[in-house]
């Protein structure tokens, strides 16, 4: 990167910072392969992150695709002219179904080039496609710490598309990629334990984040309401997902048609696009479709609903659960994710046992004739809200970045003091402190 080196030495053709991560300040390698104004929750949580570290005075080069609208070949090349003078740009190709995405293509001669000349402090890889791995290959030929991401439920999503045999090689090969760095940062408790099950090590939890000014009832927006054709005493049932088959959404739509049978008087609203969507206006044609929405109009739709309900059980965290809380509206969900981590049946929210979609109908159809208790349950998940302010998460993240940074340095430093030479080959490296945020505590079901 462009930070003048310091007390450096030569060895192995590669330019070894022995001071870098003595300082607070940080050179960081942030390789992802999902980037805005893509939607997704790893593209928005990450830019926040980077946001904030930046914000804090480190130091980051942001390694991605080159989006459709960006010219260019398809080598590893500095971004172009208005945007950062950090980031590289690589080649991309559409993934399949997502086709709105792109997958890096590899490039692990130009990363260790690049991390050669410019020798990043630590790296944090946030995906696990080629130009992820390509990012974990070159920095263990450099020798450099790295910190993961485990953002999706990619085994997971493979039964829902025909190829559910391809789960145990999907996890797999995950292991390995995350078990081959410092830490793996996991955005819950629940995730945290199903993946040690399963053999991954050295996993910490930093939750997501959420903008409590963007999402805040005061957008609320009667407006907005009169054009789904709602007075003030029908309650709104809002959904805001990827409409695809792994977020479950034809358990909203049985619920809210239960729901209209039984003589409830409520609105449905979904909010995004995929590839259900067709499939979706024509099982619930009276329900509203906004497609995707963005910024204040995003804002406007959760905080101008009564009700959000979430059924997809696919989700590593699920920030559209958080977005709801902090804009005031009630929640309905599974007992999974976000919800299950921050949430309590009975007291914060209505959730409903995994699995069992009759349970998710019963939790959206009490919800919908109880307006005090959803009232009172949205009030205490705003409250919980407050606690995931993206400070707070910055912060946690930032000390997994210098824990890690300081793991690699020093071994360094102190063969350095009694002039012994390094070692030929790395030593694993120990595992980062925990982090400070304490477990969310749970109420039994009520």
């Amino acid at each position: 990167m462009n930070t003048p080196d310091t007390g450096s030495d030569f060895m192995g053709g590669f330019v070894v910072d022995e001071l870098a991560c003595t300082r607070r300040h940080l050179r960081i390698a942030v390789v992802t392969e999902t980037w805005p104004p893509e939607i997704n929750g790893v593209a928005l949580t990450l830019s926040r992150l980077v946001e904030g570290l930046r914000a804090r005075d480190h130091t980051l080069q942001l390694i991605r695709p080159r989006q459709p609208a960006e010219t260019g070949g398809a080598a590893l090349a500095p971004a172009s002219a208005g945007q950062d003078a950090m980031d590289l740009l690589t080649g991309g190709v559409p993934i399949p179904r997502y086709p709105h995405m792109r997958m890096g293509l590899p490039a692990t001669r130009g990363l260790i080039k690049r991390w050669s000349l410019q020798r990043p402090d630590v790296v944090h890889i946030a995906t696990e496609g080629p130009l992820g791995w390509s990012a974990v290959r070159a920095a263990q030929r450099l020798m450099l710490p790295t910190v993961s991401d485990f953002r999706t439920n990619f085994h997971d999503y493979s039964r829902h598309y025909g190829v559910g045999w391809l789960r145990k090689p999907i996890v797999a090969y995950l292991r390995k990629f995350h078990n081959r760095t410092v830490c793996t940062t996991v955005p819950t408790y629940q995730l945290k334990a199903q993946l040690e099950a399963s053999g991954f090590e050295r996993l910490q939890v930093i939750p997501r984040g959420v903008d409590l000014q963007r999402f805040n009832p005061c957008h609320r927006s009667a407006a907005l309401r009169s054009r789904w054709g709602a007075d003030d005493d029908m309650p709104v049932m809002l959904c805001v997902s990827r409409l695809a088959a792994e977020k479950s959404l034809l358990e909203l739509v049985d619920a809210y048609r239960a729901a209209r049978s039984e003589g409830i008087r409520c609105k449905l609203v979904m909010v995004g696009d995929g590839p259900m969507l067709p499939e979706l206006q024509a099982r619930c044609p009276e329900a509203h479709f906004a497609g995707l929405q963005r910024g204040l109009d995003l804002s406007r739709h959760y905080a101008s609903a009564d009700l959000f309900a979430f059924p997809s059980q696919t989700e590593t965290f699920g920030n559209v659960v958080i977005e709801a809380m902090a804009s005031g509206v009630a929640v309905v969900a599974y007992r999974h994710a976000a919800a299950g981590e921050w949430l309590q049946h009975g007291h914060s929210a209505w959730l409903a046992e995994p699995g069992n979609a009759l349970d998710f109908r019963k939790q959206v159809l009490r919800a919908l004739v109880s307006p005090a208790d959803r009232r009172i349950r949205a009030e205490s998940a705003r409250a919980i809200a407050h606690e995931l302010d993206w400070p707070q998460v910055v912060d946690q993240f930032e000390g997994v970045l210098a824990d890690a940074a300081a793991s690699a340095a020093a071994p360094r430093l102190a063969q350095r003091a009694h002039n012994q030479p390094e070692p030929s080959t790395s030593v694993a490296p120990r595992p980062v402190s925990s982090t400070t945020l304490s477990s969310p505590t749970r109420s039994p079901s009520a």
